[in-house]
């Protein structure tokens, strides 16, 4: 087999940056993999616009079934992104015997399963390391890279629009609403932003990553999720102040058989590797206890890095194919099981619900500027067995608002919430109150 045939669903954005590198290094590909590699057949629903790249005439369809049944296919890329007819495309693929590579987070997140599933019965590779970091090779790291490692806890900042207005705050001031106008003028966020800013795009990559570190399938649902659209200036000023930086970061983390899974702004101390990571970049942070503390930095969407890591996987089930082989045997299967685990070893851990969680927090209250707030403040805290660490208040006015800033120590968040609902209802304070978790990990091994 000198040649492998390819065919591509959905030639949007990704889809025009898998064919460019599949054409302009094709050598590059021939020689590190031995074979070429030809791209059949291109499906979409418009198939006249000029996307800025040759192909065929003859290549271009809007059936998908002619790519899905063509005998010559072996391997099916999908990239139309969404949970209905990618999931359909990708099942019959997958029956049909046809290798899959897929950059689909929200379908693995929330029908993974059922997909991998799908790709061990019918002895197929399906190839996955775009829905997670864009051109950083997270999934084969942990499939691979670290298979060796009992997985201890993952930080990530996973979405490049968060990160991108967080940075933005940080560095140059501005209000949320603002920076973020900015950001859509400039092509970094959506015109509905909402899947980023408020940290479901984190989740749905978070539960992919959960399910190769640790084996197990974690419900949506079940992932704490909150987005950084209360996050203010005034902030991103205390946090520094503090030690700290805000990122909206993906936290899991495994311990006696339960699972943490979070996607909140988090404060994070200057020295934590995750705190230089500015505008759109990601960074997957991770504990292994053999390996110890490793980061993955890179960019996280985009047309070319994503491309790159779905080209990755093309040419990897490519090797597998070449390699399972022969004359006499064909095909042998996959190497390895989509996750990474032997049959039969994945698991269902409980997850640990966001009231049991324990760390320390920083609650930025509206105060009343008059004597005797914090001790009103802190005397309801403490009846909830909460500690201060810290306290800072700027500025005076006599019978006016101000802002009070406590950092406590390690609480439990139900009585953290306990607390707060008490406080917030005292005479002094004017306001939503804010509060913002702390990681205090500076990024070595826990």
């Amino acid at each position: 087999m000198d040649k492998i045939h390819i065919g591509l669903i959905g030639f949007g954005t990704v889809g025009t940056g898998v064919v460019r590198v599949l054409k302009e290094n094709a050598q590059v590909i021939k020689d590190r993999l031995g074979k070429e590699v030809v791209l059949k057949k291109i499906a979409d629903r418009d198939i006249e616009r000029d996307r800025g790249v040759e192909v065929s005439k003859d290549a271009l369809t809007t059936d998908v079934d002619s790519v899905i049944n063509d005998p010559e296919i072996k391997i099916v890329v999908e990239l139309i992104g969404g949970t209905g007819a990618a999931r359909e495309i990708i099942l019959r693929a997958l029956k049909n015997g046809r290798h899959v590579v897929t950059a689909n987070k929200a379908l693995l997140s929330t029908h993974g399963a059922e997909i991998f599933s799908a790709a061990e019965k019918n002895g197929v590779n399906i190839g996955f390391e775009a829905s997670v970091g864009g051109g950083i090779p997270i999934i084969k790291a942990l499939r691979e890279g670290l298979s060796a490692n009992r997985i201890e806890s993952i930080y990530g900042i996973i979405n490049g629009t968060a990160n991108y207005i967080l940075s933005k705050m940080t560095n140059e001031g501005g209000k949320f609403e603002t920076v973020l106008r900015e950001a859509q003028k400039k092509g970094y966020a959506e015109a509905d932003p909402t899947y980023d800013v408020e940290g479901i795009d984190t989740s749905h990559k978070l539960a992919i990553l959960i399910n190769l570190a640790f084996g197990t399938h974690v419900p949506l649902g079940d992932i704490y999720t909150e987005g950084i659209g209360r996050v203010t200036e005034l902030d991103v000023k205390f946090a520094r102040e503090f030690g700290y930086k805000i990122k909206l970061l993906a936290i899991a983390k495994a311990e006696d058989g339960v699972i943490e899974a979070r996607v909140h702004p988090t404060m994070i101390p200057l020295g934590h590797p995750l705190s230089a990571v500015d505008g759109v970049y990601n960074a997957i942070h991770i504990n292994g206890n053999a390996v110890g503390s490793v980061m993955f930095y890179g960019k996280g969407a985009g047309m070319m890095p994503t491309a790159s890591a779905v080209a990755a996987d093309i040419i990897d089930i490519c090797r597998d194919m070449s390699g399972g082989l022969s004359v006499k045997d064909g095909w042998r299967g996959p190497r390895m099981t989509p996750l990474g685990y032997a049959e039969g070893a994945e698991r269902a851990l409980s997850i640990k619900k966001i009231d049991d969680l324990d760390v320390p927090y920083y609650i930025r209250f509206s105060a009343i500027d008059r004597p005797g707030v914090l001790s009103r403040i802190s005397g309801v805290l403490g009846a909830h067995d909460i500690s201060i660490s810290s306290v800072m208040q700027k500025g005076r006015k006599r019978g006016g608002t101000v802002p009070l800033v406590i950092i406590t120590h390690n609480a439990f968040e139900r009585e953290f919430r306990k607390a707060l609902d008490e406080i917030e209802k005292l005479d002094v304070i004017a306001g939503k109150t804010m509060c913002i978790r702390i990681e205090e990990s500076n990024g070595g091994t826990q």
